[in-house]
């Protein structure tokens, strides 16, 4: 079998990246990184070298990672570009899962990217957010004067989810509660020094909101094959 070239086309991935694309779908499947290393049939002393030196130094072995974790060659050097979700048919023996408040904590983690929904006329309107969790809350950037820039005690509903569109399995939290502007001089500070707050829309964005929970709730559909997500 032809070996791909490891990084001397074209594209050109940093190890760094690579190996954080390893960790985060690690992550989706539930995956130890001594599991993937077996799966990849490498110790995990090995598979750690892999990643520190990127695609130029095993080839190879970079093939059987990313079949140990349901990717292709390509999609692991570059990252998946996926059809919208849920196209595929459901999984073997699906079965629907309720979270409990610290499982819909840990799906949340500690930033990543989620939808609020907001009251306006004549429907609710939802927009896409960068958040961080602050001592379970949820704090989020954006402009004076946008739509997702609110009074305090506004009632808003928060929601983050994970599809993976090959083993048909996903999560869901939903976040109730009130929003209100983070005026505080120190925390706006604090807020400022977390690289992971930093919107992707860019733009001037200096008003932090912050979403006080009342309840949150969460779900997770497993299957049969693979594993959970």
């Amino acid at each position: 079998m032809t070996q791909p070239s490891g990084g001397t086309g074209e594209h050109r991935t940093e190890p760094a990246d690579l190996a954080q694309r390893v960790a985060d779908r690690r992550g989706e499947l539930g995956m130890a990184e001594q599991e993937l290393a077996l799966a990849a049939g490498m110790a995990p002393r090995y598979l750690r070298q892999v990643l520190d030196a990127g695609p130029g130094f095993d080839p190879g072995g970079f093939v059987r990672i990313a079949a140990a974790l349901g990717l292709t060659y390509k999609e692991l050097l570059e990252g998946r570009s996926d059809p919208p979700p849920g196209q595929a048919g459901p999984g073997a023996g699906p079965v629907l899962v309720h979270l409990t408040s610290e499982e819909c904590w840990d799906m949340i983690g500690s930033h990543g990217v989620g939808r609020i929904a907001l009251p306006a006329e004549p429907s609710p309107v939802v927009f896409p957010v960068n958040y961080t969790v602050d001592a379970r809350t949820l704090v989020y950037r954006t402009a004076l004067g946008a739509p997702a820039a609110l009074d305090t005690g506004s009632a808003v509903s928060f929601q983050v989810d994970r599809v993976d569109e090959r083993l048909s399995q996903g999560w869901s939290v939903l976040v109730a509660g009130t929003a209100e502007p983070v005026d505080d001089p120190a925390a706006v500070r604090a807020l400022a020094e977390r690289r992971a707050a930093e919107p992707w829309a860019g733009g001037k964005r200096s008003l932090w909101m912050r979403i006080r929970p009342e309840r949150i709730t969460g779900r997770r559909i497993a299957t049969a094959r693979g594993h959970e997500l």
